[in-house]
């Protein structure tokens, strides 16, 4: 194996750069879990509510719903 190879360099390279310090940052997949873990959908599997475009809409109305305040239609009245 040639030492310009890139999975040579992968295998024995040393990365360049700097990590981040403290906790990684979320991903949108972590996200999606808890939004179903606060509407108590635990058992869920998040790909398969993806793929149901009916049941999707349910679950996304829901959060939507929890995100709103109840009180919006009455400060745009006013």
């Amino acid at each position: 194996m040639g030492e310009r190879r890139g999975v040579y360099r992968v295998l024995v390279g040393k990365p360049e750069g700097k990590r981040w310090l403290g906790r990684p940052r979320r991903r949108t997949e972590d996200n999606i879990k808890m939004n179903l873990q606060e509407l108590r959908c635990r058992g869920t599997d998040w790909i398969d509510v993806a793929q149901n475009r009916d049941r999707r809409r349910v679950i996304v109305n829901a959060i939507m719903n929890l995100r709103v305040p109840q009180d919006a239609g009455n400060i745009l009245t006013s």
